[in-house]
């Protein structure tokens, strides 16, 4: 799996979306579902993480323009 810091928001959400795919297809033994679990709420954090901030810049512009 990719050093999650370095994946930008697009590669981190295709990757989770990834990984939730084979959470539902459910061909996994319990310790591969719960390791894919836990990499993809490190990646949705990530991309929740990319959004905050992508917000805050929009708005920091919005008052610079304002």
């Amino acid at each position: 799996m990719n050093d999650l810091e370095k994946l930008s928001f697009e590669e981190a959400f295709r990757e989770l979306e990834k990984t939730v795919q084979q959470l539902e297809e459910g061909d996994l033994q319990l310790e591969q579902a719960i390791s894919l679990y836990e990499w993809g709420m490190r990646l949705a954090q990530h991309c929740n993480a990319a959004l905050d901030a992508a917000e805050l810049r929009v708005q920091e512009l919005g008052i610079e323009d304002g």
